[in-house]
């Protein structure tokens, strides 16, 4: 549609009209192939202008008839509900009605559709302009046309390559009603990369590189690309610092860039993040998939005074949830944001869930729908059904080696304990399930389990003197078990406790190039004796301060020897001053607080816990 400057009567891109003759589907359409049977709107609106940019060129008579019965045949699907609508459809798709008869094109279509449409369209309009949303209406100002002063409403969102909004439709729109160097010279940079047909967005280099490391991720085999991931990163977040805006004038690509960062460790404050949010196009309101994408990325609260940010989430999910509740057709991972936020999600449980749900297509729709391989990658998709069988053997298989070791260590012969194993297990497999982290899994699960029988031992199994001798026992830790035992039970959990530590001391000697067993018997013994100290409060039917049950209960939830002997075994060098440092003492109280009373507000069946709880409340 775009004329010559150099002569109004001439085009600007002829090979386009060359592509579009080339081009036209079989149906008389043009359409991307295999398109998804929602997609009619699509469709329609894409015949349409290539129908129009023909006819005004006078070029391609026998495919202008083609798409001209290809729209008449087709065209109550622009007026139905269940169809997905591109955005701005139902204003650019009947001002290009508009021009048909500009244009002298006859179309014989339906009048109580067409009259809905145009309805429609001016309700739109008029509705847009009294919500002030210039940026909704300069993002589709191919369907406005002279309606509004283009220079005032569209020329301040013009980027510094050129285009608007990285639409090449918009920038063409506008250069058609105010010529522009700067828009020719983004349509001919298009052109010269594509050929003679452009993508619905340029450029996408950011986001698509951001949705490929995004589905790695999200599948599962991000680690094989650990290298690629980082430079993608690195080179994202120095946009990020330098205030790119590929970045920063998309929505859902600061989104994506943000969550991602976050995620990985970088430094990114959420305050450009929440202005972008409230600046944003309101079309992103039309769009799910980017609304989706916001979400996401406002579930990332990690500081108390990130208040904009909550909002922002909120606002988000009555949006998502208007879109659901309207019937409109919603994917169902977006129902399961909604449901279940990222962090209350089991890594492995949500991993295996979008390997079952990976779209393929993955099509996106902005004014028209677009896909890339970086959406949707079938040999992604492979890669992680194999990864993830894989794993799963692997994960069978120490399972099974976990259930051998609670007999060969007789603990199945201790009644009064539950059997945890597969339980203890899950919840290490769940979480980090990478083949490689096989002994850190295992130091987690049988840790794990032996935290259970010895809780169950302080709780109900053992007797005070039982009590003291294991500790006593733990405290000597080189004693003869075969005469410094009290009874079967103390020989049965001490011996298992050592065997275990010794085993996993070993394997973390060889880890951390230096000796962890004495800080492992250290966190054990913490445990015990915070134990011992609530048995106390049991038998004796005392009752603790809040500040006394707090100060012991972070401990004897029992979090210390489950996870903190694991993280010696899963990669990184821990130093002594390290392991001693006030930080690493302060998240491992935080983590196991949060644990503590999360777990007491469940199950509230000691009477002393009980009441130090409803002492919270008074």
């Amino acid at each position: 549609m775009v004329p010559s400057p150099n002569s109004p009567t001439e085009p600007c891109f002829p090979n386009c009209l060359n592509w579009l003759l080339e081009n036209q589907c079989c149906n008389g359409s043009w359409a991307r192939p295999h398109h998804h049977s929602l997609l009619k709107k699509d469709v329609l609106s894409s015949t349409l202008a290539c129908v129009l940019a023909l006819k005004k060129w006078g070029v391609g008579e026998e495919q202008i008839n083609r798409g001209v019965r290809f729209i008449e045949s087709n065209f109550t699907s622009a007026n139905e509900n269940s169809q997905i609508s591109p955005i701005g459809f139902d204003i650019i798709f009947p001002t290009m009605l508009d021009y048909t008869k500009d244009l002298f094109l006859n179309l014989r279509l339906e009048a109580n559709t067409l009259n809905d449409l145009i309805h429609k369209r001016d309700f739109e309009l008029k509705s847009h302009s009294l919500k002030g949303e210039e940026a909704y209406l300069a993002y589709i100002a191919e369907g406005i046309g002279k309606l509004y002063d283009c220079e005032k409403t569209i020329m301040k969102y013009q980027r510094k390559n050129g285009s608007f909004f990285n639409s090449p439709s918009t920038t063409a729109a506008a250069y058609m009603v105010l010529p522009n160097s700067r828009c020719l010279n983004y349509l001919h940079s298009a052109l010269t990369k594509f050929g003679n047909s452009v993508p619905a967005v340029y450029p996408l280099d950011i986001y698509s590189r951001l949705s490929t490391v995004d589905n790695l991720e999200r599948l599962g085999i991000s680690r094989y690309f650990r290298d690629e991931i980082e430079t993608m990163l690195d080179e994202t977040y120095r946009c990020w610092v330098q205030g790119d805006e590929e970045i920063f004038m998309d929505a859902s690509t600061c989104a994506l860039a943000f969550r991602l960062l976050r995620m990985k460790g970088y430094n990114v404050t959420s305050d450009r993040v929440t202005s972008i949010l409230e600046e944003c196009l309101s079309s992103n309101t039309k769009d799910v998939h980017a609304t989706h994408e916001l979400y996401r990325a406002s579930e990332l609260i990690i500081s108390p005074d990130e208040r904009d940010l909550e909002r922002q989430k909120s606002r988000r999910k009555r949006l998502l949830e208007q879109k659901i509740s309207s019937g409109r057709n919603v994917d169902r991972e977006v129902n399961r944001v909604l449901q279940y936020p990222f962090y209350s999600t089991l890594d492995r449980i949500s991993k295996r869930r979008n390997i079952e749900n990976y779209n393929l297509d993955n099509t996106r729709i902005a004014k028209t729908s677009y896909s890339s391989p970086n959406f949707g990658n079938k040999d992604f998709l492979l890669l992680s059904v194999e990864d993830y069988n894989k794993c799963q053997a692997i994960h069978r298989q120490e399972l099974k080696d976990l259930e051998t070791w609670v007999v060969e260590n007789k603990l199945d012969e201790l009644k009064f304990a539950r059997s945890k194993s597969a339980y203890c297990y899950f919840s290490a497999a769940a979480t980090f399930f990478e083949p490689e982290l096989s002994d850190a899994r295992m130091s987690w699960a049988k840790n794990g389990v032996l935290t259970t029988v010895v809780d169950d031992f302080f709780d109900v199994g053992g007797s005070i003197e039982e009590l003291k001798n294991l500790i006593h026992l733990v405290e000597v830790w080189d004693a003869d078990v075969s005469t410094e035992c009290c009874s079967q039970n103390v020989r049965i959990i001490f011996s298992a406790l050592k065997t275990t530590i010794c085993e996993i001391g070993d394997k973390g000697f060889v880890k951390q190039e230096r000796s962890v067993m004495n800080q492992i018997i250290k966190i054990w013994l913490d445990l015990l004796y915070s134990m011992m100290k609530e048995a106390e409060w049991d038998r004796e039917k005392s009752l603790p301060t809040m500040d006394e049950y707090m100060k012991n209960a972070y401990i004897s939830f029992a979090l210390g020897p489950i996870v903190l002997p694991a993280l010696y075994l899963v990669g990184p060098k821990l130093s002594e001053k390290m392991v001693n440092h006030s930080e690493y003492h302060n998240l491992f109280r935080l983590m196991s607080t949060c644990g503590r009373l999360l777990n007491d507000f469940q199950e509230r069946h000691d009477r002393w816990r009980v009441i130090v709880y409803v002492d919270i409340y008074m």
